[in-house]
């Protein structure tokens, strides 16, 4: 859900200003053939907002784990897409996410490297949102 992907960002914002780093985190993915893959979340960053969404949303949950990677997912498409300029901002204050940004990102599957595929999310995101609308 949208609303949650929203609160995990607050949370998750919240816990890197007060500077509550999480230690890094192993996720581990079991195939049904047996084999595995893992994910390892060394970044300070990406450290920092899995603790927080952890005690919201606990990643030992599927749910959980969908609103962190989704997150996580979310900040490093914005990083670096240019065309996303228009559908947040960032401020002293916070961020501030266009609502269909939330819808699309709380909807799209994320692929084998726990990304957003850009080019499915911009079709999703194609028409103009005219200034001025706020989430």
């Amino acid at each position: 859900m949208p609303r949650e992907l929203e609160s995990a960002w607050e949370h998750a914002r919240a816990a890197a200003a007060a500077e509550r780093w999480g230690a890094p985190r192993r996720l581990l993915f079991r195939r049904a053939d047996g084999s595995a893959m893992e994910m390892l979340l060394a970044d300070a960053d990406a450290a920092c907002w899995a603790e927080a969404v952890d005690a919201v949303h606990d990643l030992g949950t599927v749910a959980g784990l969908s609103v962190c990677l989704r997150l996580l997912a979310l900040i490093e498409l914005m990083t670096r897409a240019q065309w996303m300029r228009g559908l947040f901002t960032l401020g002293s204050e916070g961020a501030e996410l266009h609502p269909a940004l939330l819808r699309a990102a709380a909807t799209l599957p994320l692929d084998a490297a726990a990304r957003f595929d850009e080019t499915g999310l911009r079709r999703l995101l194609s028409r103009p949102i005219p200034s001025g609308v706020s989430a």
